[in-house]
């Protein structure tokens, strides 16, 4: 389905009153209003193809209706979102889940929602149908060379689709570990796995890059091959300078300081960007910022101060993209929950006193710099995040606005109760 601009202006007509209100009582507490508006606007969150559907573990699956049954329905749902938030101009797509048959034409109906391609990522923690060789017991670190083989070649297939549709990323990650003490040569994997990861960094293009993703476990238990931060960034390090580490905020071990990781990461122009969701035990992939909004906004302070440091473009420099899988909500709403908490914890972080919080850094004032902190995190900028929407043509309150459309009560009449999307 579309979104009509009249009914995006009707809508915005019924609460822009309200939203005038709050919007001028905070735009005149900050002086750069202007600037932050137009960093809000820049900035965009690519939407995995996978997080279209409804998501699920491994006790089941619930799919809710109207899910898009291609990738075509897929772009057309991103599209839905982009037109509400005009934030969300970038789908990722993962492959064989999302493969396109005609580059041209998905290209096509993607510029006609005003969407581009982000990275694509790879598939080798599951078989295919008709898989000659498993993935049982890993893919790029298998002691099988035969099965290493496969998964280069099917990275190096991924590559190519995304030449086609104009991304310029290939995104990673290994199920690869294992589950029992003994059971892996720990330095052998580490070798295999960079001497594939080699094969695969000479077949990216000039201006590709290679996002490397960790994960501390799951599915293996006892050891993950590239189990955190410092083994990606020592990978990202031997294969060279197209190659990062890619930072999703659940693949950590519980109270992890993300926080400094991304710091650091950046201190080392090493960070890919972002796998976006959120946790409270582990990779449990909930809506961004919907347990821990304070951490979200830490990273994002830290993402902020480090880019402007080294005089990066927040807009594009690094990746942005959301990594969740929704088992009980309407997957597009938790969506838009998504982007905005992630342009809230933006605006928040835009908001910091830069110069004051080093001043007391420096002179080891952790009051003040707490204060300086909590001022901007407890700022309500969902007025400014609202208006850079408004001024870039969406809508005020998209969650709202989806609701009240009747939106997934549309696409249920038009694609089925029982459609089921691709992917987990």
């Amino acid at each position: 389905m579309n979104i009509e601009k009249f009914q995006i202006a009707d809508f915005n007509d019924a609460h822009r009153q309200a939203h005038e209100r709050s919007f001028e009582y905070i735009a005149g507490t900050i002086p750069h209003v202007a600037d932050i508006l137009q960093q809000l606007q820049g900035f965009q969150v690519a939407i995995p193809s996978w997080a279209l559907g409804t998501g699920g573990t491994r006790f089941g699956r619930f799919s809710g209706g109207g899910e898009p049954r291609n990738l075509e329905e897929k772009i057309t749902d991103i599209g839905l979102l982009h037109a509400l938030n005009r934030s969300s101009g970038a789908i990722s797509l993962h492959i064989p889940w999302d493969i396109p048959e005609n580059a041209a034409n998905i290209k096509a109906l993607a510029a006609q929602h005003d969407i581009r391609f982000d990275a694509v990522n790879s598939n080798t923690f599951q078989d295919q149908p008709g898989q000659e060789l498993s993935y049982k017991f890993g893919s790029l670190h298998h002691t099988d060379k035969g099965v290493r083989k496969l998964a280069v070649e099917h990275n190096m297939e991924v590559i190519k689709y995304g030449v086609e549709l104009g991304s310029n990323a290939l995104s990673l990650w290994l199920a690869d570990g294992s589950c029992f003490p003994g059971q892996l040569n720990f330095r052998g994997a580490f070798k295999r796995t960079l001497d594939s990861l080699q094969e695969i960094y000479a077949a990216l293009p000039d201006a590709w890059k290679l996002y490397i993703e960790y994960k501390a476990y799951e599915p293996n238990f006892y050891s993950t091959t590239i189990g955190d931060w410092g083994q990606s960034l020592l990978f990202a390090n031997k294969l060279g300078a197209k190659a990062y580490t890619l930072v999703d905020l659940g693949h950590h071990l519980p109270n992890a300081n993300i926080e400094q990781i991304v710091a650091l990461l950046l201190m080392e122009g090493k960070l890919a960007g972002f796998h976006f969701n959120d946790s409270k035990y582990g990779d449990d992939d909930l809506t961004v910022g919907s347990i821990n909004p304070y951490q979200l906004f830490l990273i994002f302070n830290e993402l902020v101060e480090g880019m402007d440091a080294r005089g990066m473009n927040h807009a594009s420099d690094l990746g942005w993209m959301i990594d969740a899988s929704h088992n009980v909500k309407d997957p597009l709403e938790d969506l838009l929950q998504s982007v905005e908490a992630i342009m809230i914890a933006y605006a928040q972080a835009l908001l910091v006193d830069t110069k004051a919080l080093q001043a007391a850094q420096q002179n080891n004032d952790a009051v003040a710099a707490q204060e300086i902190l909590q001022y901007a995190y407890r700022t309500d900028v969902r007025p400014l995040v609202a208006q850079a929407r408004l001024q870039a043509g969406g809508v005020l309150q998209p969650v709202a606005f989806y609701r009240q459309f009747k939106v997934r009560e549309q696409l249920i009449k038009e694609r089925g109760l029982k459609t089921v999307a691709t992917g987990l």
